[in-house]
């Protein structure tokens, strides 16, 4: 069951969707938090999931940018439109009777009733959670904090209640078991060294036993994320359009190699690639004020494998001047003959 919708307009906030998404998805599980661009197959009609989705959701979230009413030069706003798909979310969480939470990204203003269409004129009245690009991990932070007190809540209620009970965070299921395997693995080489080959050879598992050990086994699955890589990359300042080159390897969970920013190769921090997609940080400098500092700058890269494409979002963290999230495409390069 989908317990955190997320409504946005795609012209207005895509880049910082998709990293509402995936914290949230990182937090609750994928399964659990719905975004149209993953969770729409192709045949289906866009209109039907969507109250579908939004009617079985226990909170609703309304990512609400400087562009979300979608303002047009001579005509009235796209949110004026009754087939306008935003207005088609929105009103339709209005009146499911979940709690709808509007987000304001970066600056952004809540609307009043006098800007919005009568049916959505009650998300006026809600109290907004703002979630700033200069802070966007701390603001995110706080608003898991407040969705698990919103889902708590609507399971207690009884109302649209959860398929099961929120775990607290913790590290990712599959780095225990495959620590677990680690550990198991190294005292097995220690009895080994210690007393030798067993004299017996073991005996055949059961069917209960096999059941078992087939059930923890990790299900982690590595994206094909090894070789190079190339994206066009539009930063989010005038004339900041980059090509950027990407080189991965490693084995397992493990990522390394380079990522290119502003044309400047840069080392993989922190990487992992696995079931949740592909993570990733680099660092570079900024130079602030007459050129006597510098600024270490964070970059937080986030991707999925998609059809042969790594989809991307960019976050950069400690910059003298707020940036959103940045999206693109990068495409696998041929291997070189």
């Amino acid at each position: 069951m989908v317990q955190i919708f997320i409504s946005y307009r795609r012209d207005d906030t895509a880049g910082y969707a998709r990293a509402v998404y995936d914290e949230l998805a990182r937090e609750f599980g994928a399964d659990r938090v719905f975004i149209d661009v993953d969770d729409i197959a192709a045949g289906q009609s866009f209109a039907d999931v969507i109250r579908g989705a939004v009617n079985s959701s226990s909170v609703v979230l309304v990512l609400i940018g400087k562009r979300w009413r979608g303002d047009r030069d001579g005509a009235t706003p796209r949110l004026d439109d009754a087939d306008d798909f935003v207005r088609i979310e929105v009103a339709a969480a209005l009146s499911s009777g979940a709690p709808v939470i509007p987000v304001l990204l970066d600056g952004a203003l809540m609307p009043g009733e006098a800007q919005l269409p009568k049916a959505l004129r009650a998300l006026a009245s809600r109290n907004a959670f703002e979630v700033r690009a200069t802070a966007f991990a701390a603001d995110m932070a706080r608003l898991t904090v407040e969705l698990r007190s919103t889902l708590g809540n609507a399971a207690q209620r009884g109302a649209d209640a959860v398929a099961a009970p929120l775990p607290p965070r913790s590290r990712p299921r599959n780095v225990a078991l495959w620590g677990g395997a680690a550990l198991v693995a190294a005292g097995l080489a220690a009895a080994w060294l210690l007393w030798g080959a067993p004299r017996q050879p073991p005996a055949a598992p059961t069917t209960a036993t096999a059941t078992a050990t087939a059930t923890a086994a990790p299900a982690t699955v590595r994206p094909d994320v090894n070789g190079s890589w190339e994206a066009e990359v539009q930063y989010d300042w005038t004339d900041a359009k980059f090509k950027e080159r990407f080189e991965f390897a490693g084995i397992a969970a493990d990522v390394n190699g380079s990522a290119s920013f502003l044309g400047v190769r840069r080392g993989v921090l922190e990487g992992r690639a696995d079931a949740t997609g592909l993570r990733f940080v680099t660092r570079s400098a900024e130079t602030t004020g007459n050129g006597d500092a510098t600024r270490e700058l964070v970059h937080r890269y986030h991707a999925q494998s998609v059809g042969g494409e790594l989809r991307f979002v960019m976050q950069t963290e400690g910059g003298a001047s707020p940036h959103g999230p940045v999206s693109f495409v990068a495409r696998r390069l041929p291997a070189p003959r």
